[in-house]
C-alpha cells in the first residue's frame, strides 16, 4: 500500500493564525471550514499558495525575477510537502441581471457572430424570408417582369412619421423633381406644399416614369442608380396595377419594403442599444405600477385615504385636481372608490388630455384655475427614474411590480434580433436550451445549413462546440 504523503505547516502566524500547525494529505482533496474569522483563507491563500508561489519564482534567473517582483515570505517557521501550486480567485455570486451562463462563458459571444455570419433573415411584418439585390439584379428583375410596361420609379424618403415636411418637400423642388408620392398618391410638388403634422405619412419622390424596354436600358440604369441614392439604397416600383414592389440593396421583406441593416454581433447582444428591446432595455422585465397597491382598500373614499401614495385628504393641488376631475363625473371626494366609474378611476390614475377647470370656490381664490392634470401614475414613475433621490427612487418602488416585458416577452433582443434563424431557431431559442439538448444541436446545425452557411460557420461552430 502507497504511503501517504503530507504538507506539513509549522508555526504559522500570518493575520489571525495563532502559531498554528497542520498535516494536510497530498494528492487529496482537503476542504478547510471554520467560523467567519478564524483564520481559513490565511491559511490556504496566504500561507501555503504564498510560500509554495514563492518557492516557484525563486527558481527563475534573476533577469525575469526583475520583471516579477519579489514576494515576501509568510510568517511561518516552515512547510515541507510543498510542490509548485495553482489558487483559483476567491469570487462572489454574480447578481447582475445582465450577466447569464453564456455571456460569463463567452459562448453568446459567438453565438451572437454566427447569427450575424450565416443566420438568415425573416421579416417581423410577414414573416417571408428577406432578400437583398445588387443593382444589376434590380435592373434584371425590373427588365424580367415589367417588359413593356410603364412604370414609376421612386425612392422612399418618409415612413410612417408625423409632421408638415415642407422643407423636404422645397429640397425636392430644388433638386428638380417634379412629383412625390404620399400617402399613396402621386402628387405635383409645389412652392409652400406642406402636410397635416399631427398625421403620419409616408412618402416618396418619383425618379422617373419610364416604359421598360431593353433600347432605354441605359436611362433605366441611371434611374434606379439615383433612385438607390435618394431612397438610402431602397427604391420602389409602381406600375399601372398602383401596387409597389419594394427592392433594395439591404435585407429587404418584398411584400411590405421592410428593410433590416446589415447584421453584426451587437445586433443580437441584450446588452447593447443595438440589440436590446427597446422596452425593457435588454432585461425581459419591466417595472409596472401595480393598481392594487395603490388603491389597496377600495371601500374607502379618497379623502380618507383610498390612494396609498396620496394618504388622507390635504389642501393640496392635488386633492383639488382631484375634486375637480370628479365633479365631472357627478361624484364627490367623500365617495367610496368602489362606487366610482372605471372612467373615473382612470382618470385619477392616468389624467387627461383636456385641462381641467378648478373653481375658485374650492381653493378659495377669487379666479379659476385650468389645470393639466397628469395622474398618480405618472407622477410615480417620474419618481422611479434615476434623477430621483434614492429614498424617493425607493418610496415610489412599493406601489410597483415586476412583469414580464409585453413587448419581447421576456426574450430580451428586439423583433429584428429574433428573426434571424439557423435551422427555424432564432438566438433566444438556442439560448433557453437545456446545456445538453444544446450541444447535440451544435452538432447537427451543419446538416440545417446551405453549403454557404457551412463554409462561413465552420470556424465558429468548431470554437463553441470546444466549450
Amino acid at each position: 500500500m502507497q504511503e501517504v504523503e503530507y504538507i506539513n505547516v509549522y508555526g504559522a502566524r500570518v493575520h489571525n493564525l495563532k502559531n498554528i500547525d497542520a498535516e494536510i494529505p497530498r494528492n487529496s482533496l482537503t476542504v478547510i471550514t471554520g467560523l467567519s474569522g478564524s483564520g481559513k483563507s490565511s491559511l490556504a491563500f496566504d500561507t501555503i499558495f504564498a510560500e509554495g508561489q514563492r518557492r516557484y519564482i525563486e527558481t527563475f534567473s534573476a533577469y525575469a525575477r526583475n520583471f516579477l517582483g519579489n514576494l515576501e515570505r509568510p510568517d511561518v517557521d516552515k512547510i515541507t510537502g510543498l510542490s509548485p501550486v495553482i489558487s483559483i480567485e476567491q469570487k462572489t455570486t454574480n447578481k447582475n441581471p445582465r450577466s447569464t451562463v453564456g455571456t460569463t462563458t463567452e459562448i453568446y459571444d459567438y453565438l451572437r457572430l454566427l447569427f450575424a455570419r450565416a443566420g438568415e433573415a425573416y421579416s417581423y411584418l410577414s414573416g417571408e424570408k428577406m432578400v437583398k439585390y445588387t443593382e444589376e439584379q434590380i435592373l434584371e428583375l425590373i427588365l424580367r417582369d415589367y417588359a413593356g410596361k410603364k412604370i414609376h420609379i421612386l425612392s422612399p424618403l418618409v415612413r410612417t412619421r408625423k409632421g408638415h415636411y415642407k422643407e423636404l418637400f422645397e429640397q425636392v423642388r430644388k433638386k428638380g423633381y417634379l412629383y412625390v408620392r404620399i400617402d399613396g398618391d402621386i402628387r405635383e410638388v409645389t412652392p409652400g406644399m406642406k402636410l397635416d403634422r399631427y398625421k403620419n405619412h409616408d412618402i416618396e419622390v418619383v425618379i422617373d416614369k419610364i416604359v421598360v424596354s431593353e433600347k432605354d436600358y441605359t436611362r433605366l440604369k441611371q434611374s434606379v442608380a439615383t433612385a438607390m441614392h435618394q431612397g438610402d439604397g431602397l427604391l420602389m416600383i409602381l406600375d399601372t396595377t398602383l401596387v409597389p414592389r419594394h427592392y433594395s440593396k439591404r435585407l429587404m421583406d418584398p411584400i411590405t419594403g421592410l428593410s433590416y441593416k446589415e447584421p453584426a454581433p451587437h445586433n443580437f447582444s441584450f446588452n447593447s442599444p443595438k440589440g436590446a428591446c427597446p422596452r425593457c432595455r435588454g432585461l425581459g422585465v419591466i417595472s409596472q405600477i401595480d393598481i392594487e397597491k395603490l388603491i389597496p382598500n377600495r371601500k374607502l373614499s379618497i379623502y380618507e385615504g383610498a390612494i396609498a401614495p396620496l394618504g388622507k385628504y390635504r389642501d393640496t393641488m392635488i386633492f383639488w385636481q382631484i375634486a375637480a376631475l370628479l365633479d365631472r363625473h357627478g361624484v364627490t371626494l367623500n365617495t367610496p372608490v368602489k362606487d366610482l366609474t372605471d372612467d373615473a378611476i382612470d382618470e385619477i390614475l392616468y389624467g387627461l388630455e383636456d385641462r381641467i377647470k378648478v373653481k375658485s370656490t374650492l381653493i378659495g381664490t377669487s379666479f379659476n384655475y385650468f389645470l393639466t392634470y397628469e395622474g398618480v401614475v405618472k407622477y410615480i414613475r417620474i419618481l422611479q427614474e434615476k434623477e430621483s433621490s434614492t429614498k424617493e427612487q425607493k418610496w415610489a418602488e412599493q406601489f410597483a411590480k415586476t412583469i414580464v416585458c409585453p413587448e419581447c416577452k421576456g426574450m430580451r433582443l428586439n423583433e429584428e434580433a429574433l428573426h434571424f434563424r439557423i435551422g427555424n431557431k432564432n438566438i433566444n431559442e438556442l439560448s433557453n436550451m437545456d446545456i445538453n439538448e444544446l450541444y447535440d444541436w451544435l452538432m447537427q446545425a451543419d446538416g440545417l445549413m446551405s453549403e454557404t452557411q457551412k463554409k462561413i460557420a465552420a470556424e465558429i461552430l468548431k470554437e463553441i462546440r470546444t466549450r
